[in-house]
């Protein structure tokens, strides 16, 4: 007869492979912070779109996993709305990486110093707060690790509010407002995704607090 503790044992895995999907989150940011600082860095997508895929090779496993096993530890809908907010993030980055790569020659003189620190500050909370979900994160603890992403998301509007007002009033050139405009919105989406999964984890926390 199997034990009721060997079954729960399984949700373990669960806990893997979302540690796993915000590791590749993080990864993926810190491959953006490489791309731009780093000329020597390879000009291509390889980076971003590997990190995607094996991304979404994870969501596939938890879905599997999820098929598969009758008792979870976090509730399955949890897991699941968890692995998707994951998943959002390096898939987020990657478009940033697609239009760096194509409008490269109107970047001239682009700073987006600043909205990489936000982003990988952003990844880094999440990928702390998966990490500790398994270890029974308590409640006053993911709520600083929250509070914290809610002010980088807030330090990212109030960056890209910032930026479109100096775009508009000193950029001349139509095509290069454009392509800033859709990188700035694109750059704070990333923040935003890690908002949303932050609040997964702290809601999961919260409701078996």
């Amino acid at each position: 007869m199997i034990s009721f503790q060997k079954i729960l044992g399984k949700s373990d895995v669960f806990y893997d492979l979302l540690e796993s999907s915000a590791s590749h989150a993080r990864q993926s940011v810190q491959s953006l912070h490489k791309l731009l600082s780093d000329a020597t860095a390879p000009q291509n997508l390889d980076a971003f779109v590997a990190a995607r895929r094996e991304d979404k090779k994870i969501t596939q496993q938890i879905d599997e996993a999820l098929c598969k096993t009758f008792v979870t530890e976090l509730e399955r809908e949890d897991i699941e709305a968890l692995s998707n907010a994951l998943y959002k993030i390096p898939k987020t980055v990657e478009k940033i990486a697609e239009r760096l790569l194509i409008c490269q020659g109107r970047l001239t003189g682009a700073d987006f110093s600043r909205q990489v620190k936000l982003m990988d500050a952003a990844a880094e909370v999440v990928l702390t707060m998966v990490i500790e979900l398994r270890r029974k994160l308590h409640l006053e603890r993911v709520k600083d690790l929250n509070e914290k992403i809610q002010q980088v998301e807030g330090e990212a509007d109030k960056l890209m509010v910032d930026c479109l007002r100096d775009l508009y009033t000193a950029e001349k050139d139509a095509v290069r407002v454009i392509i800033l405009k859709d990188l700035y919105d694109l750059m704070e989406k990333v923040v935003d995704r890690c908002r949303d999964a932050g609040n997964v984890v702290a809601h999961i926390v919260l409701k078996n607090s």
